[in-house]
């Protein structure tokens, strides 16, 4: 295995162990997640300015944790990426966390659907001077995502972060993969799912699509997995 993956294992295996201390939800604090953060966190102000700004809408549970996000920056770091795909900006939180840490020419393609949540982090983009490596693109995913294939794109992505509508997550991951090169890295976020995902009811399709999903990729050999409990469940695959 090559170094730098035995340390990304080394980090999953760690938070892995310290999960268990991990809040379900974006909004509940603990005395333990603020000793994380106290102790972890190095957010860029720009960064900070954001995710405070995006507190104040309603449907801030929407927004990845800081610790899940500054560890999937530091993963992009250590891969050097210069490709990344967000499924599900929302106000692009996280798609300006992996824009400031991807080389000098590196690229964000950001997918949305909602312009008013587009618009709360453009400013923050220009503010941090990265705006022009977020490539927005206001449509449904899997449409961006052929549109990407279809421009020959397949195989030259380093990492993908899936976090929008769940009822999608099955089809994300296998257009992910498809779209990721060899060594490369795809995180799906809320798996999860506040619990749900253990006893799915008949009605949940949502709980139900993220449970086939964490059960194919637990089978699947085409990628090395981890699933952590940081934040609502975060799993790390790294293509084989």
């Amino acid at each position: 295995m090559a170094p730098e993956l035995k340390t990304v294992f080394c980090i999953c295996f760690f938070l892995a162990l310290t999960g268990k201390c991990r809040p379900k939800y974006y909004g509940s604090d603990t005395p333990i997640r603020q000793y994380v953060r106290n102790n972890s966190m190095r957010e860029p102000p720009v960064l900070e300015k954001l995710r405070l700004k995006t507190l104040e809408d309603p449907s801030y549970i929407m927004l990845a944790t800081d610790e899940q996000t500054q560890l999937m920056a530091n993963l992009i770091k250590l891969i050097k990426a210069k490709k990344a795909i967000e499924i599900g900006m929302y106000t692009g939180y996280n798609a300006l966390s992996m824009a400031l840490a991807l080389s000098e020419d590196g690229r964000v393609v950001a997918c949305e659907i909602n312009e008013n949540y587009t618009n709360i982090g453009k400013p923050f983009f220009e503010e941090a001077g990265v705006d022009q490596k977020i490539d927005i693109r206001l449509q449904p995913a899997l449409k961006t995502l052929d549109d990407l294939l279809a421009a020959g794109e397949a195989e030259t992505y380093d990492f993908v972060f899936i976090d929008a509508d769940k009822k999608n997550y099955v089809n994300y991951y296998e257009k992910s993969m498809q779209l990721v090169r060899k060594g490369g890295i795809i995180a799906v976020d809320n798996v999860l799912w506040g619990g749900r995902v253990i006893a799915p009811a008949e009605d949940d399709l949502s709980s139900q699509t993220i449970d086939r999903l964490n059960k194919k990729l637990h089978k699947d050999n085409r990628i090395d997995l981890s699933m952590l409990t940081v934040g609502d469940g975060l799993t790390l695959a790294f293509k084989r």
